[in-house]
């Protein structure tokens, strides 16, 4: 007897969202009603709750159900199937028992969710994908067809002659065979032809630099270009590949180009002189109108300048973009086929996190309300339902920043792509959730409110920035861009944290429509020994990944009950005893422990021959760790040095709790037997010191520009603030001075040697330290060296002395001077006040320095060093002058509101 069930389910039928919106609707399974009536079995009334669909509005439709079956199938499956009759839009399952019907319903509900999910919101009207060197159509791994380049359909009329298909001699097994197994070679200039519509278009380069016949790979150069721009120059795929984190055998370059009415596209290949072209793979897609390149004015990130300055730029559509990065923040890589039409690939962005401190991926599905301002197509529903934020802990958060370091080059503006969107339950309201951004040393958005920008809760929204990275001494080179968040809790927020979605960074085409930069610099590939010992590394990374994923969802479920802001602000866990024991340290686990041998293995053994400083501490050492990849600085206590161990675990304390772009990084440390040493990132361009006066092995003084002393010091100022506000105590750093000021290789100001710091009083009744005097003449606050008060504005002063040093291109004390100008603080107050301070500026600054930008200079300097503390600016207040102070260096002509 065969048991017969029919269900009538009300179902979700897809409209069109330009004719309805992105609006939520409610729809209901009014009625799924099952009857057998051997089992007795009855499902009455199911309800949907609403339904946001984030890509349409859904209408209600018939979908027939039919069940089949027998009684004996009926108490005999656990488990059951189904499928789709696509010629009656019937679906039809075999029926076993009440909990597999139910599992049935659920999977339904799902099904129709994900069906309507996948369909992309945007469609191209230009869609093509060259197979080069291929004479046939074929599918990639991907599911997409491509077609081969041997036709005349973009392909020259001679591309017999001018040009030869080749297919590579070896495969690495990691790239696609489709379409990177073939390759079209070119000895001279040769041009594909796309017949497109006009608008904005997607380019994508696909590049596999192995050997072809005849032909090696590491010895192509070419350049590309398309509709007049300049995409690529000297162009070296070899080269650019090896340089890749992490190690790829392949790459694709990706260009945003606008086309004109001419209803073409002309992509260009010209070998470099005794060299070669190839190219595996072009692919051109439409992209909306106004999408990236959206005509209208962007901001300039950074500085805070005076309101009557223009902090914009103007971007139309003869605008050029390079695609450099593109990221789903917190979540897994997300592929072609699930973007939102324009066929993107959106990378996990672990690999460009800078430190220890990654922060927790929270992630929920919840429905995503796009809107007019931020369409279905801007990124897909995955990014915004996964980000990355500071953890559960205020008191962590308010002391570092969550950082990201990306390379690009040098000398262009880059437009900077920020997604965001509150998807947590407990974010639902404005003033819940705000945060600084900043990047490159400058500040992008002093408070992001993802609420009130978005105006609710799983709602997203990007804003867009504008940075300039000039050129390092006039030349193009490779260089880091870096991104930070930090807790701003001057609105007393709920939850002092930041949270980031998505990520996208392009290059711009130079005045000239150039958007190539220079090849990377070769990097071999590791050793068959330092493989065995990657594969061990990423063995361990993995599992640790997944504990922080663990780790991630229980801070996520403790987050409203471990994250609140205290309105008297974050509090501090106490210092430690100064043990000479590992374990007693609170940074453990975000500081490496090296061993004797690995010190001496790195810096061969203490060779003075890779000495690169000296110090009260002792001598300062380059070497390398993690298989010769990173570059570190070795600083090894001297037995005979004052310093001691008290100094070496503050150091290691500080820099362990205190994350920030301007404070250097400590990598790890080593204490066994009698030594104590520290690891730090290896910063490239020395101290401050020695570009101001101090002689270099070649005999002179490595000058720097004004416009690059005044960054360095809003870095240091920047460094200074962080350290007396990311904790309720604040720190007292003790040693500034412009030895202790290092500049990597993008000239970013890094604050160093924390063996003095000193935690500042928590006590309502106090405001200083009382503590022995330690620190350097010329630096040294006079109410501290007087009275052994420290506070805060003993860092204020020295940090003027520090300004006066850029200032005048001298040390803080110069005892072959005469006596009044031996010491520069008092000299320099001197000069102020008999208005004679021309006399003492670096002479090759004079005719750098705009009038405005002294006066504004000289005026906080001066305030920072004043004799009675209280007279003295916060580090707050400095940075504020010292931006003000830039922008009257760019903007001549302006009267200053500093």
């Amino acid at each position: 007897m065969c048991l017969l069930a029919r269900a009538s389910v009300l179902a979700l039928k897809c409209a069109s969202a330009s004719s309805f919106g992105p609006e939520s609707c409610v729809s209901w399974f009014e009625r799924a009603f099952l009857r057998s009536s051997e089992r007795g079995l009855c499902f009455g009334f199911l309800r949907l709750s609403e339904y946001s669909c984030a890509r349409a509005c859904f209408w209600v439709a018939d979908l027939k159900l039919r069940v089949v079956g027998s009684s004996k199938a009926f108490c005999a499956r656990a488990s059951f199937e189904f499928g789709l009759d696509n010629t009656s839009n019937t679906l039809i399952f075999n029926t076993p028992n009440t909990l597999t019907i139910a599992l049935y319903l659920y999977s339904l509900l799902h099904l129709l969710s994900s069906t309507a999910a996948t369909t992309p919101p945007y469609t191209p009207t230009d869609y093509f994908l060259l197979n080069c060197g291929s004479s046939s159509n074929a599918m990639s791994q991907d599911g997409r067809s491509w077609d081969g380049d041997a036709t005349p359909k973009f392909s020259p009329s001679n591309i017999g002659t001018t040009s030869s298909p080749s297919t590579a001699t070896e495969q690495d097994s990691s790239v696609p065979g489709i379409p990177f197994l073939t390759a079209r070679i070119f000895t001279s200039k040769f041009t594909y032809t796309f017949p497109v519509s006009s608008g904005p278009k997607f380019i994508r380069l696909y590049f596999y630099p192995a050997n072809y016949s005849n032909f090696d790979g590491s010895k192509s150069y070419f350049s590309v270009t398309a509709a007049n721009y300049t995409l690529l120059s000297n162009f070296s795929a070899f080269l650019t590949v090896s340089a890749l984190v992490p190690r790829q055998s392949s790459l694709v370059k990706e260009y945003i180009l606008n086309v004109r009415d001419t209803q073409k596209l002309d992509i260009a290949f010209n070998p470099s002189p005794n060299s070669y072209a190839f190219i595996n793979g072009i692919e051109v897609v439409s992209i909306p109108n106004n999408f990236y390149i959206k005509g209208d004015r962007i901001p300039f990130l950074g500085i805070q300048q005076p309101v009557y300055i223009q902090q914009s730029a103007y971007f139309d559509n003869n605008t050029a973009l390079e695609t450099l990065y593109r990221l789903n923040v917190g979540g897994n890589d997300v592929s072609v086929n699930d973007d939102t039409g324009m066929y993107r690939t959106w990378h996990q962005d672990y690999v460009y996190i800078y430190g220890a401190a990654i922060g927790l991926v929270p992630h929920l599905e919840v429905p995503i309300r796009y809107t007019n301002e931020t369409p279905n197509y801007t990124a897909p529903a995955t990014v915004y339902t996964t980000a990355r934020t500071m953890g559960q802990d205020p008191n962590i958060n308010l002391r570092y920043n969550l950082t990201w370091i990306f390379t690009v080059d040098s000398g262009f503006w880059y437009l900077a792509r920020l997604h965001f969107c509150e998807f947590q339950p407990e974010v639902t309201k404005e003033n819940e959730r705000i945060f600084s951004v900043y990047m490159n040393n400058q500040t992008a958005d002093q408070e992001v409110d993802v609420i009130h920008l978005s105006g609710g809760n799983g709602i997203p929204v990007f804003k867009d920035y504008v940075l300039s990275v000039p050129p390092v001494d006039g030349l193009q080179s490779k260089v880091d861009l870096w991104l930070a968040m930090h807790p701003n809790v001057n609105s007393k927020p709920v939850y002092a944290d930041a949270i980031l979605n998505g990520l996208e960074i392009f290059k711009l085409n130079q005045s000239n429509g150039s958007l190539a930069g220079p090849n990377p610099e070769y990097v071999p590939l590791p050793s068959k020994q330092n493989s065995k010992m990657m594969l061990l590394v990423f063995a361990i990374a993995g599992g640790v990944i997944g504990g922080v994923f663990l780790i991630s969802v229980i801070g996520f479920l403790i987050f409203r009950h471990r994250r609140r802001v205290r309105d008297s602000g974050a509090s501090v866990v106490k210092s430690k005893s100064t043990k000479t024991n590992a374990s007693s340290l609170p940074s453990e686990g975000l500081c490496r422990r090296f061993s004797l041998a690995e010190i001496q293995s790195m810096t061969n053994n203490f060779d003075d021959e890779l000495v690169i400083g000296s110090g009260g501490f002792g001598k300062v050492y380059k070497g390398l760790i993690d298989g010769e990849e990173t570059t570190v600085a070795i600083k090894r206590l001297n037995s005979m040095s004052k310093q001691g161990a008290h100094e070496f675990w503050t150091e290691i304390e500080m820099l362990s709790k205190l994350r920030h772009n301007n404070l250097v990084s400590l990598i790890g440390y080593c204490e066994e037997g009698d030594e104590m040493i520290l690891v730090y990132e290896y910063i490239e361009n020395g101290t401050l010191a020695n570009h101001l006066y101090e002689i270099n092995t070649s005999g002179n003084i490595c000058h720097i520009s004004w416009e690059q002393r005044l960054n360095i010091c809003i870095g240091v100022a920047r460094g200074l603030d962080y350290l007396h506000t990311s904790t309720q105590q604040g720190v007292i750093h003790r040693d500034m001075k412009t030895t202790n000021i290092l500049l990597d290789k993008a000239w970013v100001a890094k604050i160093s040697d924390f063996g003095l710091c000193k935690m500042g009083i928590t006590s309502d009744f106090g405001t200083h330290v009382s503590t022995d005097i330690k620190g350097t003449f010329g630096y040294l606050d006079p109410e501290y060296f007087m009275t052994r008060r420290l506070t805060k504005k003993s860092d204020v002063y020295a940090f003027g002395v520090v300004l006066f040093e850029v200032l005048c291109g001298r040390p803080a004390v110069n005892m072959r001077l005469e006596e009044e100008q031996c010491s520069l603080a008092l000299w320099a107050q001197h000069c102020i006040k008999k208005k004679k301070l021309g006399q003492i500026i670096d002479p090759s600054m004079r005719d750098q320095i705009s009038p405005l930008c002294l006066t504004v200079f000289t005026k906080v300097a001066n305030k920072c060093l004043n004799n009675n503390p209280n007279g003295r600016p916060t580090m707050a207040d400095v940075v504020v002058s010292l931006e003000c102070a830039l922008a009257a260096q760019d903007q001549q002509g302006y009267t200053s509101r500093c």
